[in-house]
């Protein structure tokens, strides 16, 4: 069962202690965002936002034969429309299941209605971060926020899915990618999907357990299983390609849409996340702009400075997972991951 405090799996650590100078102890300068393009405008979800099933902002579907109830999420960062895009495509063209039932959620509904093209990355959330909340110690907790109150509102659909897809993007640019979770049943769920072909295990944030480490997913033994889509930069219109290629993959694997007769053109490459960097410091600083989804060929190579720490890579063809170029003290600067065997090839299906 997952804790309300996850993170890396136990291992070397990237982070090395240099000898400080006199310039680690001086108040770091602002880092400035740079300015980010907006190329899609926000969707008009006004149509759906009553939802049709006594939850604002969700869709049920129901088919008349039995199946899965697969659960489709948008906008728990309320900045990140892509994914509501695409689930906005589907109301609108009125797909419906085939078999079972099919709920799209559309998540953090009062930051996506403060979103302003001028500031895109204010948005993300109104009182925190919707995808830090998802374990029973905090969703059955005294407190109250704009986030934690929606998460239990959409708690009813969460604990009964049997196939969940979390829809997200990046604010730095990235291979696009399919994050798994810790659970085998997510990483047998992303593998049989398949498309962006890269997929990544992990074990969370440190900052708290996201929608898909959710007991329900990550549970031992449990049936039920979740992946989070992270399908390319927040407002790109490649990017709302990708989530719709990636929900409809979805949708057939499921069988709650005709299957489609051509495979993913790439085999799955799955990638395990060994080491999550937490910036310890404002100080933090790469050494030059990484792509997410670079490779780094030698063990060592410095990747940034961390006030007096140094972060280098602790193995060869080490790959970044999402670096954050602009992270603030206590959040996730970097991931990294090193290759591992397909579910299918290791367990000789």
């Amino acid at each position: 069962m997952m804790s309300c405090g996850s993170g890396s799996r136990p291992g070397s650590s990237p982070r090395m202690r240099a000898r400080p100078t006199f310039q680690d102890t001086l108040p770091a300068p602002a880092q400035p965002l740079p300015r980010f393009s907006v190329e899609i405008p926000p969707p008009d979800l006004s149509r759906w936002l009553a939802g049709n099933c006594g939850i604002p902002g969700v869709i049920h579907l129901e088919a008349s034969r039995p199946g899965p109830h697969v659960v489709l999420t948008a906008l728990i960062h309320g900045n990140e429309y892509a994914g509501a895009t695409v689930l906005d495509t589907l109301l609108r063209d009125d797909v419906r299941p085939a078999r079972g039932r099919l709920s799209l959620i559309f998540a953090n509904l009062d930051a996506f209605a403060r979103f302003d093209a001028s500031n895109p990355v204010a948005s993300r959330f109104v009182d925190e971060d919707m995808n830090r909340l998802w374990c029973r110690q905090v969703l059955n907790g005294p407190r109250h926020s704009t986030e934690l109150d929606r998460a239990r509102a959409i708690l009813p659909v969460i604990e009964s899915a049997d196939i969940l897809m979390d829809l997200h993007s990046m604010l730095w640019p990235g291979t696009p990618l399919i994050l798994a979770g810790g659970a085998e049943s997510g990483r047998r769920l992303s593998t049989m999907v398949g498309d962006p072909p890269l997929i990544v295990s992990d074990h969370g944030h440190r900052a708290g357990p996201r929608l898909i480490d959710f007991e329900r997913f990550s549970a031992p033994g449990g049936r039920a299983a979740a992946c989070l889509l992270e399908a390319g930069v927040h407002w790109d219109a490649g990017t709302v390609t990708a989530t719709e290629q990636a929900v409809h993959a979805l949708l057939r694997h499921s069988g709650l849409l005709p299957p489609d007769r051509l495979p993913p053109t790439l085999p799955p490459r799955h990638m395990m996340v060994t080491d999550i960097v937490t910036a310890h410091t404002p100080r933090f600083r790469f050494v030059k702009p990484f792509r997410g989804g670079e490779i780094i060929r030698r063990r060592g190579t410095l990747l940034a400075q961390d006030g007096p720490d140094e972060i280098r890579t602790p193995y060869n063809d080490c790959m970044l997972v999402m670096p954050n170029l602009r992270p603030g003290r206590g959040q996730t600067a970097l991931r990294l991951a090193m290759a591992v065997p397909d579910p299918a090839i290791r367990d000789g299906a």
